[in-house]
């Protein structure tokens, strides 16, 4: 989470939280201090967060300002924390060489995404978690990864050598035929597999950029990616998503930095977008390529959530014919969050390059579980099960939807896919770490912006999101 300037909203009376247990052998305060502490060794509490105020924070935990003191003051002698005068105390920004001046971002590097990565591991232990990332366990399908698996088994020989450099050619071909389903015509030889759609990425943005090279991205979008890029040494260009069913790209914006700064890349989600879930429309899709072929830059275009998107949804690789576009994807997102499988698909030429790539940075890829993916896909059993789940998160979205509203919080794009993004009248990472304490585990809204602020944004996930008691303690929230 990262830093604001807002305090922590007020919450109604102890008695309504959790209390700091009393544990022989340690102070009030040292317990308090080892839960922060914890909270800040996990990335659950990243670099540059705001602890909640002394009289919050006590109220919360159901102890004395005193306390509450004295466990920042052994936080702060850890060198975990530091005061700021006249706004409170954060969480110590880690220190890290300054990279060279060429290879330095136009913005600050964004906020430790390492913070929300961290959180969605941590939401597979005993927190509830309305802002996941992926579906809940429950809604995937194990027999059929069972049952793909066990074919592969059948041939020892399979675990015993190194993959295609390419992929596994049975998930290449099942996959040049799922993307021309899509309207996206990819012949085998053009599609490269990877470990995951973030890797995907990772490959497409070392084949075509070097330190010092623009790249625009969505803002909002995904903090993973914008660390990822900065880490590389690039100079991020946040590129407003509008608001509203057709909101996509500011293109006037997109136009004045593509005059200032000449980027070589456009990352973006422009199906069912993370967080928005706001899906491009065809005549927005073609501005932007008309705009990638009058400045010269390729569109790497990210569907994650392929799986989960209508069938109509319009592709930019389907409209550019893979020309300027590098099309990627994967299948976390509907099988399981564990199976790393993802592919990018290009241009012939860019396709070799990207194996030259991912030979030099990752060797190979698992060919077993590729192979497996391929059998589902060849099959269609991973049809069959996407079926399902869109159908089971349909119904999921409407009881949300009709929970988040009854809540008093307002849907800042139309309800779609697997995300929400909500506005909840007060700072939600404020409100992040009142709820944290609480057991539910959110994904406040500055998590996906690309330059600090505070935000009253929230991204919910209809999956998880169902609960009626979060809901009421979010309206509770709002009302304190």
């Amino acid at each position: 989470m990262m830093t604001t300037t807002q305090s922590a909203p007020d919450t109604p009376s102890p008695s309504d939280h959790p209390l700091l247990p009393r544990a022989a052998g340690a102070t009030l305060a040292e317990q308090l201090a080892a839960r922060i502490a914890e909270r800040i060794a996990q990335r659950l509490l990243a670099p540059g967060a705001r602890l909640p105020s002394v009289r919050d924070c006590a109220t919360r935990q159901g102890v004395s300002p005193s306390t509450v003191v004295g466990a920042y003051d052994l936080l702060q002698a850890r060198g975990l924390v530091q005061a700021r005068p006249q706004r409170g105390f954060f969480v110590r920004e880690s220190t890290a060489p300054a990279a060279p001046a060429a290879a330095r971002s136009a913005l600050p590097a964004p906020v430790d995404a390492t913070a929300l990565i961290r959180g969605m591991f941590q939401a597979q232990g005993s927190l509830s978690a309305p802002g996941m990332g992926t579906l809940p366990e429950g809604w995937l399908d194990a027999p059929l990864l069972q049952r793909a698996l066990r074919r592969v088994c059948a041939d020892p020989a399979a675990w015993l050598r190194y993959g295609e450099p390419a992929g596994d050619a049975t998930l290449r071909n099942a996959l040049s035929r799922r993307l021309a389903d899509i309207g996206i015509a990819a012949a085998p030889g053009q599609i490269v597999t990877a470990v995951g759609a973030t890797h995907a990425l990772d490959l497409v943005a070392r084949t075509l950029l070097q330190p010092g090279d623009a790249v625009l991205v969505d803002e909002p979008g995904w903090a993973v990616e914008y660390a990822r890029l900065t880490r590389m040494g690039v100079k991020l260009l946040p590129v407003p998503r509008g608001s509203g069913a057709d909101g996509g790209p500011d293109l006037a914006v997109m136009e004045a930095l593509l005059r200032e700064h000449r980027p070589r890349l456009y990352v973006t989600v422009s199906v069912l977008h993370n967080p928005t879930g706001q899906t491009l429309t065809p005549a927005q899709a073609h501005q932007v390529l008309r705009l990638a072929e009058a400045h010269d830059f390729t569109v790497v275009e990210d569907d994650t959530y392929s799986w989960l998107a209508p069938a109509h949804a319009t592709r930019m690789a389907q409209l550019d014919g893979l020309r300027r576009t590098v099309y990627v994807s994967g299948f976390s997102k509907i099988l399981v969050p564990q199976w790393r499988v993802g592919y990018a698909a290009a241009a012939p030429a860019l396709a070799e390059r990207l194996i030259d790539t991912k030979l030099v940075t990752t060797l190979t890829t698992p060919a077993p579980l590729e192979h497996a993916v391929g059998l589902c896909l060849q099959q269609g059993s991973l049809r069959r099960h996407a079926e399902r789940v869109t159908a089971r998160l349909d119904a999921a979205r409407e009881r949300t939807v009709a929970l988040a509203r009854g809540a008093g919080c307002r849907f800042v794009t139309p309800p779609a896919g697997l995300f929400g993004w909500i506005d909840v009248g007060c700072d939600t990472e404020a409100l992040a770490l009142v709820l944290l304490d609480e057991g539910w585990l959110t994904a406040p809204g500055t998590l996906f912006h690309a330059t600090p602020r505070p935000t009253t944004l929230m991204r919910i996930n209809f999956a998880s999101a169902q609960e009626p008691r979060f809901w009421q303690r979010l309206a509770a929230l709002r009302a304190g």
